[in-house]
């Protein structure tokens, strides 16, 4: 039986287990994915100890990605250059890592807006946090030539500028209207329109008739953002398909089968949020 398991503080909340469990059915595989509470404090010890912990790898989440990959002893090129780590296995004995959080988003939008990058001029990304970060590199790696990267804190997108090379263009949020005039892909990946935080208050007649919008928000599923999108008939892309998207490499390293993002996995997630109160918009 390959046990493992999600592991960040606090877990609880994660659908990893769910999204896991649905592929283990699935394909009749004996393991299982749990949770694992690790408190900060803690996290170092934990990834530096990794081998002797009962899992045979694990996916990462708030707020211990930078200390996963700090203890890996190789790490993919996209947790190379990010910096962080969500998906990680033994080797030899050996902790190895990878991110696929950016090869998730760009798999979500490839799956739910076909021909959402057959121009690939400039894309738009509102906010500079650790998901910003893979969002640029995913669509620096898929051949945009620019990616406009807006955040309340100019600095915060300067550093990801910075991190991630020239095509990252840092604009301060009040340049956001002009930014969008510009941009066939807009990508929000604040917290703002998720539930409990303010709406994501910007004019879409700015964006080109042809333009993508997607949120990495999925609480909720429809976001005010992606609702003013569809009223202007635009293509929208929801966030919940980048957490379905993402797991795929980890599930086949661990399990030797690679799973496909399905209805019926959406259905199960979807049933969750919806019984958790948190799927209406």
């Amino acid at each position: 039986m390959t046990h493992i398991a999600i592991v960040g503080h606090p877990v609880s909340h994660s659908r990893s287990p769910l999204v896991h469990g649905y592929w283990l059915k699935l394909h009749g595989i004996a393991g299982d994915y749990g949770y694992r509470d690790v408190a900060p404090e803690d996290a170092a010890a934990f990834f530096a100890t990794f081998a002797t912990q009962g899992l045979a790898g694990c996916n990462v989440t708030v707020p211990h990605k930078e200390v996963a990959f700090q203890a890996l002893a190789h790490a993919d090129p996209v947790a190379t250059a990010l910096g962080v780590a969500n998906t990680l296995w033994l080797e030899d004995g050996r902790l190895c890592g990878a991110n696929t959080d950016a090869p998730g988003f760009i798999a979500n939008l490839d799956a739910s807006a076909p021909g959402w990058d057959d121009a690939r001029a400039v894309a738009l990304v509102l906010g500079a946090g650790g998901a910003s970060r893979a969002v640029v590199y995913g669509l620096l790696q898929r051949g945009f030539e620019r990616v406009l990267l807006a955040n309340r804190t100019l600095a915060r997108a300067e550093a990801v500028a910075a991190q991630l090379g020239k095509g990252v263009v840092p604009v301060a949020w009040s340049e956001v209207p002009a930014a969008m005039a510009q941009a066939t892909v807009l990508v929000n990946t604040t917290s703002l329109g998720m539930k409990g935080q303010p709406p994501l208050d910007l004019d879409l007649s700015l964006l080109p008739a042809s333009a993508v919008v997607a949120d990495v928000v999925y609480v909720p599923l429809e976001t005010p953002l992606l609702k003013a999108a569809k009223a202007r008939g635009l293509k929208t892309v929801d966030g919940l398909g980048m957490l379905l998207h993402q797991a795929v490499p980890g599930f086949e390293r661990w399990f030797g089968v690679r799973p496909v993002v399905d209805a019926g996995l959406r259905e199960v997630i979807l049933a969750d949020l919806k019984a958790k109160g948190q799927l209406e918009a």
